[in-house]
């Protein structure tokens, strides 16, 4: 028994100095992740063993900072600490962060730029991995996902949707209370829908969306926020982004925007009726990306863009993000489509094709005009 034991002593000891000299030391890949739980789970339960099967003796270990941009603004503080630290190597691997953060961290010098060496990177179509609300980020950011509002629809009382936000002030007109939405207050997809007016009825929104900030472009808003008032008038206010889907599933209203992502989840489990429908209507609606990144000194590097490479590849977003989450991929969805059964593809991309996608969904503007609208829409449409 005491040879066994020996013997087995040995065998590791020399598989550990073979593991050594052929530099395939075992190594932890730490990711801290922005988000809800789900992200971290999402992470350690589905990613995480994926790549631990392709690269044996590597682990991942992923860690949550918290909700909304409280939760990617303690990344940035980590990250920013080590670098007035003038620490060699950094402690995260891949950070996962929110639109804005994204643009803040590339400002202060604490991102690789590394999407042109993974082969996904070129997969990457939409607008938003390259400027994020007014910055440059092209290069330093790949799309985990993307979040997008749109309208839904009963069709069996609106069979012939409106394709604009100008058929939809006049359906507006012909139809009172039958379209519902939140204001600014209680949720996003209502700040989504405003913000789509504005781009439709005001200035240029090319500007809106990448700057630079002109003080005087706020002055072409009024006339836009005026029609916006007066299209109030004949909509009904919901609570909230779960208060527009209950009103739809209960017949109540007949249109409103929402979250696709809420919107399906609310479907798949029988909260809302099988036969609602989407549109998005032109010139489009904003939604957000999370956006997985490299920091500057990460200590593994290439190790997080095998990664990063993993976590965007086809495979993983059809089978992770699409059919898991119910969100549209951070990549092309033209890339994803052949990895997806008819059913799942035909739910997620039948009532807004990946040509609309790409041509509707839209960023949010940049800081100083997001903050902006929000200001005008309480002076001059909810007074």
């Amino acid at each position: 028994m005491r040879k066994l034991i020996c013997g087995a002593a040995l065998a590791a000891a020399f598989a550990t100095t073979a593991l050594a000299a052929s530099g395939a030391m075992a190594t932890e890949l730490t990711v801290i992740t922005a988000g809800d739980q789900n992200m971290v789970d999402y992470v350690n339960n589905y990613l995480a063993p994926i790549f631990e099967k392709q690269n044996p003796g590597d682990t991942v270990k992923a860690v949550g900072t918290g909700p909304g941009d409280a939760g990617s603004q303690k990344i940035i503080e980590r990250l920013e600490a080590q670098k007035q630290a003038n620490k060699a190597s950094w402690d995260v691997d891949v950070a996962v962060v929110h639109e804005k953060a994204a643009g803040d961290l590339v400002k202060d010098g604490l991102l690789k730029q590394y999407r042109k060496d993974i082969d996904t990177g070129s997969m990457v179509t939409r607008s938003n991995a390259d400027m994020a609300l007014g910055t440059d980020v092209k290069g330093y950011v790949m799309p985990m996902f993307n979040s997008q509002t749109a309208i839904a629809y009963n069709p069996a009382l609106v069979p012939n949707p409106p394709k604009s936000y100008e058929e939809l002030a006049k359906w507006v007109k012909e139809n009172p209370k039958q379209f519902g939405y939140n204001g600014i207050k209680g949720g996003m997809s209502g700040v989504a829908f405003v913000v789509g007016w504005v781009y439709a009825n005001a200035g240029d929104a090319k500007t809106l969306e990448q700057g630079p900030f002109k003080q005087d472009e706020k002055a072409d808003w009024s006339k836009a926020l005026a029609s916006l008032k007066d299209f109030n008038q004949n909509v009904t206010f919901t609570p909230g982004n779960a208060g527009t889907l209950d009103m739809l599933a209960r017949g109540e209203i007949a249109m409103g925007p929402v979250w696709v992502d809420m919107f399906y989840t609310w479907q798949a489990s029988g909260q809302l009726p099988p036969d609602l429908k989407l549109i998005l209507p032109s010139p489009g609606m904003p939604g957000q990306p999370m956006h997985y990144v490299i920091p500057a000194k990460a200590e593994h590097a290439k190790l997080a863009e095998k990664f990063i490479a993993l976590a965007t590849s086809p495979d993983v977003q059809a089978n992770g993000i699409v059919k898991k989450f119910n969100w549209y991929p951070g990549i092309d969805a033209d890339h994803v489509k052949p990895k997806l059964d008819e059913a799942t593809w035909n739910k997620l991309f039948t009532d807004i094709s990946p040509k609309e996608l790409a041509d509707y969904g839209k960023p949010f503007p940049i800081k100083p005009y997001f903050d902006g609208i929000l200001e005008a829409y309480e002076k001059q449409v909810a007074n």
